[in-house]
């Protein structure tokens, strides 16, 4: 039994797809995934059996019903079963699909054949267990503003990525030129997952550093010294705590892109922010989810 996990699924109103797949990250799901279903749309989600009790799901499926009732919108149907582990990762990859992010990106499932040629750079991705697919509108902010920090192969920065999950944002940073990623996780799935993804970009070791832990295992492995830039897509509150941690390993011109935030939670996160001598150079939004793009005062 130790080795079967919940398979959830989330019959609900397209419009609800941000909110829902932020209430299953908090809830501590992986392997999400969604696709349309008439004019509605198939949330999956998956969590260890032993991570989750029948009166847990009961309270998720309370807590997704009242988030859509909060914005209005109609009532999902939840429905959970049982499967075994060897199914659970391919049960979410039947629906996902290669994905266009910005200008530069292709993130593309790491089962399908490689594309003959790409104009884009090739961000190929098994998340396993881990969070991070490129479908959600955090991720997608980050690359797009880490376009936008590291230009096209010229940067010479050495980056951050706190609470790194499948490695999805540290890939990025090295496909856009980055000269040193140090990526951490406190979860040990995830940082196999980003380990297993850095390989399968053929990236170094030595580029790509990924390891457990937090922003104090940042310290230690950048022997003390400043990074340039800060990657951190978590939730909200946790990033509060996190920002006075992150600015004792910055120099005064680094910068930062900031997610995993809703709209409501954006003005506490500024204030931190501010507090602890960050400027919000731009604040991007996309739909319920915002993206800081932060510089040091």
């Amino acid at each position: 039994m130790s080795n079967s996990w919940w398979e959830i699924q989330i019959l609900c109103d397209p419009d609800l797809e941000d909110l829902i797949f932020w209430r299953l990250e908090k809830f501590g799901c992986r392997g999400m995934s969604s696709e349309v279903k008439s004019h509605s749309l198939l949330v999956r989600a998956h969590l260890p059996q032993m991570q989750a009790q029948l009166l847990d799901l009961a309270a998720l499926s309370l807590w997704l019903r009242q988030d859509a009732l909060t914005v209005g919108l109609p009532v999902p149907v939840t429905q959970w079963h049982l499967i075994d582990e060897e199914d659970w990762a391919s049960s979410w990859k039947q629906h996902w699909e290669p994905q266009e992010i910005g200008d530069r990106f292709l993130i593309y499932p790491a089962w399908l054949p490689i594309p003959d040629q790409s104009e884009r750079l090739l961000l190929r991705l098994d998340p396993g267990a881990a969070f991070g697919t490129g479908n959600h509108q955090t991720t997608q902010l980050c690359l797009e503003a880490l376009e936008m920090r590291l230009g096209y192969g010229n940067s010479e920065a050495v980056v951050a990525d706190i609470g790194c999950g499948s490695g999805i944002l540290s890939i990025g940073a090295v496909l856009l030129g980055a000269k040193a990623v140090y990526g951490v996780d406190i979860d040990p799935l995830a940082v196999r997952a980003a380990r297993s993804n850095r390989d399968l970009n053929k990236i170094s070791a030595k580029r790509l550093v990924v390891e457990k832990g937090s922003v104090e295992r940042l310290s230690k492995l950048t022997s003390g010294k400043p990074v340039d830039g800060i990657l951190c897509n978590i939730l909200a509150e946790v990033i509060i705590d996190l920002i006075p941690a992150m600015s004792a390993i910055t120099s005064p011109t680094s910068w930062g892109i900031i997610s995993g935030v809703l709209l409501d939670q954006a003005k506490p996160i500024a204030d931190t922010l501010e507090q602890h001598n960050w400027i919000v150079a731009t604040l991007w939004k996309r739909q319920d989810w915002c993206c800081f793009n932060i510089r040091r005062s």
